[in-house]
């Protein structure tokens, strides 16, 4: 078994011939492109029960030689991905289960007969493939990279494979992230986790994408540091599925989860105070407020007005065509493998960064809701919208970390404080007659929940 880590970037035809000759891969190389046609085949049972078990079993022919390979989902975050592969080299093109022993075959499917196992789509492509290496002090870096152009076919359907793999041979895993997003600043390159196999089953069920990753689990106990790592990652990775299922399907909603993704992505890195100093996410903040305030009124007007619905997936396919959005996913990612917040903090942050997550999240909210005076609200709603941005950081931790809380009726906290927000964010026009009455009676059953005020 080996333990594959890799990063894998969609691109363009014109980026993918770009990358050939760009300075960062040509003046590493150690070995020159080298070109390899690679066909496969990928097996799984009528009902789909490889994919369920989150495995994929595929049969390559890779010049002369027949490789079977089975591979593990693993964890998987801003293209980022560490997975278990297992490879056996064959002597005929034919699959053989007897291979598939108890070491690597996953428990969920020890009953399956391997004999129900049959063909189900096959992905061909040309891969230009160099061995990239450079030195950092005593240490040695050596990364594959590879440009796969061609197509994923599955049951009369196709969808054309255009991406950058880079994998980590020798050497730390950010190496892996600071090339890319060398290689990002200059060329438009978009982490994406969708593997060729789930390309290949999304042929036939687009819905067998799955968008919603799970949630962390967290305890009272955890430290901030751990918990704001778990649910920074879970954001960008939720964020960068969504963008690739919205790109695929134009489906409004997604677009709509996607922008969801980026304001909570921005209240998190607000609210940690000492414990993540402002100067470590500046340019973070920068890339995100720059991302929402183009994406937020397209949103906004899409959900009034069809024609800018219409419009979407074409203003996100020129987004996808620039720069912006893959280097801000690599250099997120790259902080917090990095744990970058944490390096340039004083004794106190550091102790906040090591306070237990119930405390923590208990002292915040009573801080966020003593600077809200809700009460003033439900006299002078149309002020409401001020306070925006201090609603959306509450509204992450309780959406995601509200279980840490030995407060009485938190997820009805979390649900008329979404609805509030809500509220704050309807447009207020000349006529209209019921978005402040409405607004102030919110804050008021905000006001008057037992959370509010055990928190106050």
């Amino acid at each position: 078994m080996n333990k594959e880590t890799e990063i894998k970037l969609r691109t363009s035809r014109a980026t993918l011939a770009a990358l050939r000759d760009h300075p960062m891969l040509a003046g590493r190389s150690r070995s020159g492109w080298q070109r390899v046609e690679l066909y496969n085949q990928y097996y799984d049972t009528a009902n789909r029960d490889l994919a369920h078990a989150r495995v994929a079993l595929r049969l390559r022919r890779d010049g002369e030689q027949f490789i079977q390979t089975l591979k593990s989902r693993g964890q998987s975050v801003a293209g980022l991905s560490e997975r278990n592969e297992w490879d056996w080299y064959l002597l005929r093109p034919e699959l053989d289960p007897a291979l598939l022993g108890d070491d690597c075959w996953p428990a969920s499917l020890a009953e399956l007969d391997k004999a129900s196992l049959q063909p189900l789509f096959t992905t061909d492509f040309v891969r230009e493939k160099a061995d990239i290496g450079w030195g950092e002090g005593e240490e040695e870096v050596l990364i594959e990279a590879a440009l796969d152009l061609g197509k994923v076919l599955a049951d009369g359907r196709e969808e054309e494979i255009c991406e950058l793999e880079l994998e980590l041979r020798k050497g730390r895993p950010e190496a892996l992230l600071e090339l890319a997003m060398g290689l990002a600043t200059d060329l438009p390159l978009v982490p994406c986790d969708i593997s060729k196999a789930e390309r290949g089953y999304r042929l036939f069920d687009t819905g067998s994408y799955s968008l919603s990753l799970p949630a962390p689990t967290l305890h009272a106990e955890q430290p901030l540091d751990e918990v704001f790592a778990a649910l920074a990652w879970h954001l960008l990775g939720s964020s960068q599925r969504l963008a690739e299922q919205y790109r695929f399907t134009g489906h409004w909603k997604l677009l709509e989860q996607w922008l969801q993704q980026l304001i909570d992505l921005r209240a998190l890195l607000s609210s940690l105070g000492q414990a993540a100093p402002r100067v470590s996410s500046h340019a973070l903040r920068e890339a995100l407020d720059a991302l929402l305030a183009e994406w937020r009124p397209r949103v906004v007007a899409g959900q009034l007005d069809e024609a800018a619905r219409q419009v979407a997936p074409q203003q996100f396919a020129a987004e996808l065509d620039d720069t912006r959005w893959g280097l801000f996913s690599l250099q997120l990612a790259h902080w917090l493998l990095a744990r970058s917040w944490t390096q340039q903090r004083n004794p106190r942050g550091t102790r906040a960064g090591a306070a237990a997550i119930g405390r923590w999240l208990t002292q915040f909210l009573h801080e966020e809701i003593g600077a809200l005076p809700l009460e003033n609200y439900q006299r002078q709603p149309s002020e409401l919208p001020e306070q925006l941005p201090r609603l959306e950081r509450m509204l992450v931790w309780l959406r995601l970390a509200r279980g840490v809380l030995e407060v009485t009726e938190a997820d009805r906290l979390y649900g008329e404080l979404h609805k509030l927000h809500e509220l704050a964010l309807q447009p207020v026009g000349v006529d209209d007659e019921t978005t402040l009455p409405a607004r102030a009676e919110q804050a008021k059953r905000v006001w008057m929940l037992k959370a509010w005020k055990a928190l106050k």
